[in-house]
């Protein structure tokens, strides 16, 4: 299977009902709007999508009601978190069977694997399926790093094809390019380094805040693409303190509260997690509230 690591792809939130089940009558609201705004791909089970909390049912049926939902428009790809290399093998062929595109995939959960581990695990995983994998890379949440002599063994495996870069290094995006050229595609994984990102040859965006402001995201994707870099800069400024909400540990709260703002979204969070309350949900409501009163206008990127 093939999947063009480009553009746009939101890490989309999973909807939770009163009765903390699937809300798929929001959850395809939403993806209508990220596919009304022109993403590139869907990415499910992530941590936006509170991964850890969902069951495998539940992922399964994220990824087929997604599959069939989108219909070919996009690549939609599901996240693999597993503490065990079984664990994730089988993962993956649930994934392959409900129709997945692509899959992206963390190091082990919970044990803190050596690299060789870390290596022979997406190895293995790689092995068992045929359908194209990204490696997500952030030791700064997941405290394993895959680095490049890493990539140059992952690399013998065809299906691994891309990484979500989110070290918050952004010279690690020239030193993958340098090293393996565009054999290793890379998706920035970190909202407030996105344009950054691209200007330095990262070819997408797994991004957070388009699951709230689908248009304005892609917008600056497609801008910077056209080399139209002044007005790509003008709506990323506007944009930084909500992609700020994406860089904290209540991420998820923070962008469900923005979700609700823009119309495309609802507050419900799984517990342990809780929506926000007091001071601090008056300080996210004040960035949201500011960010949409002062909402640039968008030139029509989808022509470009």
């Amino acid at each position: 299977m093939k999947i063009d690591w480009k553009g746009v792809m939101p890490a989309v939130t999973t909807k939770f009902t009163p009765e903390d089940t699937l809300d798929m009558k929001m959850f395809k609201i939403n993806l209508k709007a990220q596919l009304d705004a022109g993403v590139h791909g869907i990415v499910l089970g992530g941590t936006l999508g509170e991964a850890s909390t969902l069951t495998d049912e539940e992922k399964r049926t994220l990824t087929r009601e997604t599959v069939t939902f989108v219909n070919g428009q996009v690549p939609v790809l599901i996240n693999i978190a597993e503490q065990t290399t079984k664990g994730a093998i089988e993962a993956a062929l649930k994934a392959e069977e409900d129709g997945a595109s692509a899959l992206m995939m963390l190091p082990p959960m919970r044990y803190k694997a050596g690299d060789r581990e870390v290596v022979e695990y997406f190895k293995a995983v790689a092995k068992s399926t045929a359908l194209p994998i990204m490696v997500y890379n952030n030791p700064v949440d997941y405290k394993i790093e895959v680095t490049l002599d890493m990539f140059e063994e992952l690399l013998d495996c065809p299906n691994i094809q891309a990484v979500k870069e989110s070290t918050r290094d952004i010279s690690n995006v020239t030193r993958i390019k340098n090293r393996f050229g565009d054999r290793l595609k890379i998706m920035t994984g970190v909202d407030t380094l996105a344009l950054e990102s691209l200007l330095m040859g990262a070819d997408g965006w797994i991004a957070g805040l388009v699951c709230a402001f689908p248009k304005e995201t892609v917008a600056i994707y497609e801008l910077q693409r056209v080399g139209n870099i002044q007005k790509a800069l003008e709506i990323y400024r506007w944009f930084l303190p909500l992609l700020e909400l994406d860089i904290n540990p209540k991420l998820v709260q923070n962008i469900k509260l923005a979700e609700v703002a823009t119309g495309i979204g609802t507050e419900q969070v799984r517990a342990p997690r809780l929506p926000l309350i007091g001071k601090e949900r008056e300080q996210v409501l004040k960035i949201i509230q500011n960010g949409i009163k002062n909402r640039p206008n968008l030139p029509d990127y989808q022509n470009f």
